[in-house]
């Protein structure tokens, strides 16, 4: 943004420092939460900016985007900066308290987010928001990312939608989804990041007492077995896959819980669940484990071999590719025990 004039009090757009405007979205029942928070999150960034950097640094613009009753297209109902109206830079869908938006109440912004997106402008999601992406159409044949709960649903409605729910942040240049419902803050940082400069990101990050970086869903999110695929030979054996964590069941006893062949098994198998059997073994096992390193006192070694690993160091590595972090920086950030 340019200088302001003192005696008028306006802003002067000094050429090349023109700002980027970022608008969010107010859709029927979306968090407001989220609307308000990156605005506070833009606003300092901005004023940080300007300590660093100088008064004539660029700024990010910040509007409010919604339909009214009678509106054909949503207008801006709030504005930071009295500027002419140039083309957004980009537009944010903030997080959604339905479980899944969509139908009439969302069938007025579609034909609009596709005409942004067609006119440059970067669209972001988070959280529930990604299914108004989907639902015209922009995230065909991408991967993308939204909470972890929402995943299956998602994916249910929209199977040509890559999700990939252990990304907090899926960055595809012209799209950009975030997974969990606060995942704003990661959003509202990459695009300080982008638009404003490093610099003011890592800032900004710090005055808020947040991870810059390093941040990924998975961390945070619960391995939630698909029960209700109506296979009750599968579900059979998942009931006493429950039980069997602590041991070593191999895909032969399982299906012989299940009554199936080990071939028909497997594919069944694979079908209800989207794992093989020693994948989803492998989860239920790690979630035992999380359990164990947030709230006990035992050694990795014991946890290891309470949910079911010979080898201390196999459960390391299991531990690593699913979680992201070892069993030991797991614990040192989740742990509660003292």
């Amino acid at each position: 943004m340019g200088t302001k004039d003192k005696k008028q009090g306006k802003s002067v757009t000094t050429p090349g420092k023109a700002p980027v405007e970022v608008g969010l979205v107010i859709y029927p029942d979306c968090q407001l939460s989220a609307v308000h928070g990156l605005t506070d999150l833009f606003r300092v960034a901005n004023r940080l900016g300007e300590q660093l950097n100088g008064s004539d640094c660029r700024q990010i613009r910040i509007s409010h985007w919604q339909f009214d009753a009678a509106g054909l297209e949503p207008a801006r109902v709030f504005d930071t900066h009295a500027l002419a109206q140039k083309p957004l830079t980009a537009l944010v869908l903030p997080p959604s308290l339905d479980a899944e938006p969509g139908g009439n109440a969302i069938a007025r912004h579609l034909s609009w987010l596709i005409t942004q997106h067609s006119a440059g402008t970067i669209l972001c999601s988070v959280c529930a928001g990604a299914f108004l992406l989907a639902e015209a159409g922009l995230l065909n044949g991408r991967s993308a990312t939204t909470h972890w709960i929402h995943a299956q649903p998602l994916a249910a409605r929209f199977p040509a939608v890559r999700i990939d729910t252990e990304k907090l942040i899926i960055d595809d240049g012209d799209i950009i989804t975030a997974g969990g419902v606060m995942a704003w803050v990661d959003l509202g940082l990459n695009l300080i990041g982008r638009f404003l400069s490093p610099t003011v990101m890592l800032a900004t990050a710090r005055f808020f007492l947040v991870d810059a970086a390093g941040r990924e869903q998975r961390f945070y999110a619960s391995f939630a077995p698909q029960l209700s695929h109506g296979d009750k030979q599968v579900l059979k054996a998942q009931h006493w896959l429950q039980q069997q964590i602590a041991d070593s069941p191999s895909v032969g006893a399982m299906a012989s819980r299940a009554n199936l062949v080990k071939r028909t098994f497997l594919r069944r198998f694979q079908n209800a669940t989207g794992m093989t059997p020693t994948r989803y073994l492998q989860h239920l096992r790690i979630g035992k484990a999380r359990e164990s390193l947030e709230s006990s006192k035992l050694t990795i070694n014991e946890i290891a071999w309470m949910v079911g690993y010979e080898d201390p160091g196999s459960f390391r590595k299991v531990f690593q590719r699913i979680m992201g972090l070892s069993p030991g920086d797991y614990r040192r950030r989740f742990g509660i025990a003292r």
